[in-house]
């Protein structure tokens, strides 16, 4: 209204009296006519593709009508409203720091008789809102689910990435073999897991996803879930190019101290753990809610993060609205799970797809595939003095596979060290039941079938999967039998070119 009044050429006193006058004095003079052509200025006048204009407010039945008339179909009219007693209250926090001039109390404002008229567009309203006893946040949720801005929950458009054995399955190169597809990459988990990718010269991610390098279009979400070693994200927020404002980190984020990976030491000895903090962060968490020592900090209390920050929750939600897809990435397999896996030869988080959903903030209705990455044959990380670091059905040694795939014992004892522990794996014969139990609890759509070439190392040449062995074929139909689902994705080496795709979904 005061920019009518400028643009009018009148000298409009700051104050609350002034412009109900004036709103009047304009109603009765173009019979309400001056709002539609105020937000028809407004829109012809922007740059911007404009999909939402909000009016706030409309006064008088007048004003409706002309907005109906200009806007036919498209205007939709929200009517608050609360007591009388509540009014004069919020009226009375609005304070005088504005340099406008208000009214003593929402009575002496009511004086006015548009003012009081409010109350009876009730009745034409297309949705009314009683805003007693709510929050701002929460009349602009009721308002938005009415004009149905809020994304559809029926819509699935989360897939996720797990590991169905011990970690190193390969889920570094199946994340980015298919992050092109996906608007936001998102991961779970923490610096104890290293997803290798096929890059020139190969990179290996310790926090951001996997698909980083990939998909430079992709948003890169750390959810709410994840422990974060510090010097390790600067390091690849700075080696992979990541800009601010690409990248987000929820505020709930654990950051890891040096005391965590001090107090893991004994695991490393014990189990093989690869020492990073991440379990005794998480241990801390829990504990730490009524102090200690050191005080827990979330990602929300670093400084040097707070250009980083923002809810997943709300870049999840935005991606949703707009129909974007999310890969999920999670991180280690299913059967080191902390509940599911071998107790105590496990890692200090639920490695499932419930787990990694958990920790992102995703409902499991949004999930549309699953895709568990399963190596042909599946490996552990030894421990320290080489004694037992958890379960293996049948253990080999790498010559075993070396003399059955044609591959040379050379190149696996020197590929197969952990991208964390830098330690020589442990290799067993492949595992069904744990393939069973896997896609049970991870409700696996899909398999992606990993290091066929150890299978036979002449399925490195295959590019598409009649030019796979026979021998690799019957093996990936009864994982198909076993597992219940499609083997839709099969690696058969390390390569940007590695992955033959049978999907009939993208």
């Amino acid at each position: 209204m005061q920019e009518l009044a400028d643009y009018r050429g009148i000298q409009l006193p700051a104050e609350r009296r002034a412009m109900q006058d004036f709103g009047d004095a304009l109603d009765k003079e173009t019979n309400g006519q001056w709002v539609a052509q105020g937000v028809s200025r407004l829109i012809a006048s922007s740059n911007r593709s404009t999909k939402l204009v909000i009016v706030d407010s409309v006064r008088h039945r007048s004003q409706i009508d002309a907005l109906r008339s200009a806007y036919p179909g498209r205007f939709f009219h929200i009517h608050v409203h609360a007591p009388a007693k509540v009014l004069d209250w919020r009226y009375r926090q609005r304070g005088t720091g504005s340099g406008f001039a208000e009214l003593p109390s929402y009575s002496a404002v009511a004086q006015n008789k548009t003012e009081r008229e409010v109350a009876q567009l009730h009745a034409e309203a297309d949705v009314a809102i009683d805003t007693d006893r709510c929050t701002a946040a929460d009349v602009e949720i009721r308002a938005a689910a009415a004009l149905r801005l809020l994304s559809r929950r029926d819509v699935r458009l989360v897939d996720v990435i797990i590991g169905s054995q011990y970690g190193s399955e390969g889920k570094g190169n199946i994340a980015y073999y298919l992050a092109d597809e996906y608007q936001v990459l998102m991961r779970v988990g923490g610096p104890n897991a290293g997803h290798k990718v096929p890059t020139t010269p190969a990179y290996t991610h310790c926090l951001l996803p996997s698909g980083t390098l990939a998909n430079s279009r992709a948003t890169l979400l750390i959810g709410p879930g994840a422990t974060l070693d510090l010097t390790q994200l600067h390091k690849e927020i700075a080696e992979c190019g990541v800009s601010i404002g690409r990248l987000f980190i929820d505020p709930q984020a654990m950051i890891i101290e040096a005391a965590d990976i001090a107090a893991e030491e004994v695991l490393v000895k014990g189990i093989g753990s690869t020492g990073k903090g991440g379990g005794a962060a998480t241990a801390r968490r829990i504990l730490g809610r009524h102090g200690g020592e050191p005080p827990v900090r979330l990602a929300r209390d670093v400084a040097e993060l707070q250009s980083w920050l923002r809810s997943a929750a709300d870049v999840l939600d935005a991606a949703f609205r707009s129909q974007h897809r999310v890969l999920l990435e999670g991180t280690q397999g299913t059967g080191l799970s902390l509940f599911h896996g071998s107790y105590p030869y496990v890692t200090g988080r639920d490695t499932t797809t419930a787990g990694c959903l958990a920790e992102a903030g995703i409902s499991p209705s949004r999930v549309r595939r699953v895709i568990m990455v399963t190596r042909s044959y599946p490996i552990r990380v030894k421990s320290p003095d080489d004694s037992t670091s958890g379960y293996m059905s049948q253990e080999l040694d790498w010559a075993d596979i070396a003399d059955r795939s044609g591959v040379d014992v050379d190149e696996l004892l020197k590929v197969e060290l952990g991208s964390r522990s830098h330690k020589l794996r442990r290799v067993g014969e492949f595992d069904w039941q744990l393939l069973r139990r896997s896609a049970e609890l991870n409700g696996a759509t899909d398999i992606a079938l990993t290091f066929a070439d150890y299978l036979n190392v002449t399925n490195r040449a295959a590019r598409r999967y009649n030019q796979l062995d026979q021998a690799t074929t019957h093996f990936i139909e009864e994982i198909e039998q076993v597992s219940g689902a499609p083997v839709t994705l099969i690696s058969t080496r390390f390569d940007p070119r590695s992955v033959i795709d049978r999907r009939t979904w993208e």
